[in-house]
């Protein structure tokens, strides 16, 4: 199927998403922002972006492929953001699974999933009575079905999100989310929103880091040298 140079955002009206938009279409991308909420389609158009209300909680396989179908590559920043458990499972699981059968039905090969840094971890770590689990469990089942797809794939996996300036410089992660095999301290183990926006346009932009996860955090390394 062709090809034209255009990204479609899941959760487009999420932080993150709001601040990549106007970076990939500075790119040249044409970007479709999927939201839920018709109000916020003026916000996406002010960016540069072109608003597709669609519910992704709601919407089936078909729906999404029909949204994704010609795209260059899909980019899932959507998060039921600490909803309900019933919901944060319908979001950032069940809806992410069914956006990467959209794709393939589709014919979208391009897929960028926004997890965190411990997302691997994390599920093994946590009491499940514990608040964050059932998010934890999301994102880690979601990565690992779309680790066993056939897309072209990249995971990334961002520290605790901040509000601070893109400075476009990391520190890589392993695995596990740790830095020379320690989890990092709270106040190294953050990332700002801007940064994780700047490496979703990188990672799209230059098909950087297919079929790998990366875990990152601010630090010291220019993100194009970081991620290649």
């Amino acid at each position: 199927m062709s090809e034209e140079r255009r990204v479609v955002l899941i959760g487009g009206h999420g932080k993150v998403a709001l601040l990549a938009a106007p970076k990939l279409v500075e790119r040249g991308f044409a970007v479709d922002s999927l939201i839920r909420n018709p109000e916020h389609s003026e916000e996406i158009s002010a960016l540069g972006a072109n608003p597709v209300v669609l519910d992704i909680e709601n919407a089936d396989v078909e729906q999404l492929a029909a949204a994704f179908r010609g795209a260059q590559a899909i980019v899932f920043s959507a998060g039921a953001g600490g909803g309900s458990p019933e919901r944060t499972v319908a979001v950032d699981f069940e809806a992410a699974v069914r956006a990467m059968d959209a794709a393939k039905q589709a014919g979208v090969s391009r897929f960028v999933m926004v997890s965190y840094s411990r997302a691997l971890v994390d599920v093994d770590n946590l009491d499940p009575e514990n608040s964050f689990y059932t998010y934890a469990k999301a994102k880690h089942d979601a990565d690992a079905v779309l680790r066993e797809t056939d897309l072209d794939y990249t995971i990334l996996g961002p520290g605790a999100l901040t509000l601070d300036p893109a400075s476009k410089k990391l520190v890589i992660a392993d695995e596990s989310g740790n830095i020379d095999g320690k989890a990092p301290e709270a106040d190294t183990g953050k990332v700002s929103r801007e940064n994780v926006a700047e490496v979703i346009t990188h990672v799209v932009d230059t098909k950087a880091a297919v079929r790998q996860t990366v875990n990152f955090y601010d630090g010291s390394t220019p993100i194009t040298e970081a991620i290649s």
